[in-house]
């Protein structure tokens, strides 16, 4: 399966200890197509559709016919998690350039580099 940046993939989060997302549930991949080629493991930002669950930086993804998601979600940008390639399961679709591109600006902010 070729995973790239800024896919959708239902991804096996289980299994998940205290705090951390468990379950099936939708991510977004934001490694870079470069790097995704040396690694095993992929770098992801899980998505949730309670919008209730907003923290201050999370990004809202609207669903459409290009990501496919069923709900309006949020991408939950304070859990940067890398995974196997075991976990993806499926594919569901692409965030868009605006989604992608808040998605950076915040990665720059997360880890200080601006």
């Amino acid at each position: 399966m070729t995973i790239e940046c800024g896919e959708l993939f239902l991804v096996n989060f289980n299994p998940g200890l205290g705090h951390e997302y468990q379950g099936k549930r939708p991510a977004i991949v934001i490694e870079s197509n470069k790097q995704l080629k040396k690694s095993s493991l992929v770098t992801i930002l899980p998505l949730t559709s309670n919008l209730d669950n907003r923290m201050a930086d999370d990004i809202i993804i609207e669903a459409d016919k290009n990501n496919r998601l069923k709900f309006n979600s949020l991408i939950k940008v304070y859990d940067i998690i890398s995974f196997d390639r075991s976990r993806f399961i499926n594919k569901i679709g692409m965030a868009n350039k605006e989604v992608l591109t808040q998605i950076k600006k915040y990665l720059l902010k997360h880890f200080d580099l601006s």
